[in-house]
């Protein structure tokens, strides 16, 4: 299919803006023109409550949000959300729509983590605060109205990709169980050598510089590129990991590796459900005022949720 019309004038309006572009900006700025466009490009629902909490990590205190839908009573399945920005931008105000859509779809307690960012924490802090919080969802899901037999993992892009680690780090050690992992567009192969890479590396939006200076942020050396807990599609092994959702876009660089992940997690035994939205750009799912696709994909999330959770 064409690029989609309202992601064709999106990116228009950003390269007739004369503003740099993301890879262009130190990350503090980088972070603050972030949230600038989040604020211009979503749609926040009413949830039932939202609560901003600390919880224990590896280096401190990670700060979350926990959404709790309307209606329906505790316990509920949890959903541990992990927000995009390739690791260094990104927070808990930019996902702040999707996190309620997706209290909403399922519906579920949701708890967004805001995990530390590169370049100040390189790998694998993102990972292991990510895991930690899994862990006190698991021991605390009660504290939030949750069910600790079902929680689940999802994000978008980097979040994708936290997600999918998360999911080996339970598996290889030792739990939590977890129900489900919904990879929304995920960075998968941080050598980032699949075709997309070059066929969408330049003008839909995330391009393939932009992922170039995200890495150098987020790794410490080359052979952490390759580490399976920052590249999920370079573990050697994919058995005995959760059910998943994978959410592709047509027009973005991330598509190949994530379809790739999709299908060697197929091979190795475990249920998948992938998609690939024609005519959309990365970032498309956070997008709901722009593209009704948006509403598409979180539905399909939330079925594989309300599946898994068996619901």
């Amino acid at each position: 299919m064409p690029l989609h019309p309202a992601a064709r004038q999106l990116i228009d309006q950003l390269e007739s803006s004369g503003m740099p572009k993301l890879h262009q900006m130190p990350p503090p700025q980088a972070r603050e023109m972030m949230r600038r466009m989040t604020a211009m490009t979503r749609a926040a629902p009413e949830v039932g409550s939202v609560e901003n909490r600390t919880i224990p990590g590896p280096a401190g205190d990670v700060p979350i949000r926990v959404y709790t839908p309307k209606g329906g009573s505790a316990p509920r399945p949890v959903v541990v959300f992990f927000h995009g920005g390739g690791w260094v931008i990104g927070d808990l105000e930019t996902h702040d729509a999707p996190c309620r859509r997706l209290a909403n779809a399922v519906p579920a307690v949701v708890v967004a983590v805001d995990y530390r960012l590169a370049p100040e924490h390189q790998f694998p802090a993102a990972p292991e605060d990510c895991y930690a919080a899994v862990r006190w969802v698991a021991a605390n899901a009660a504290s939030v109205g949750g069910d600790p037999n079902r929680i689940a993992v999802c994000g978008d892009s980097a979040g994708g990709n936290l997600s999918a680690v998360v999911a080996l780090m339970a598996r290889d050690r030792g739990g939590p169980r977890i129900a489900a992992q919904v990879l929304v567009y995920p960075a998968t192969d941080l050598t980032c050598d699949s075709p997309s890479h070059v066929s969408n590396g330049k003008g839909y939006f995330l391009e393939a510089d932009m992922m170039t200076w995200f890495i150098g942020h987020y790794v410490r050396t080359a052979a952490d590129k390759t580490a399976p807990y920052a590249s999920p599609l370079r573990a050697k092994d994919l058995s005995g990991l959760p059910p998943a959702v994978v959410v592709t876009a047509e027009f973005d660089p991330l598509r190949d590796e994530g379809e790739a992940y999709a299908r060697r997690l197929r091979e190795a035994g475990v249920p998948v459900e992938m998609k690939r939205y024609d005519g959309m750009i990365h970032g498309f799912f956070s997008m709901d005022a722009l593209f009704p696709e948006a509403g598409e994909a979180m539905e399909l999330a939330a079925a594989g949720l309300r599946k898994a959770f068996g619901s």
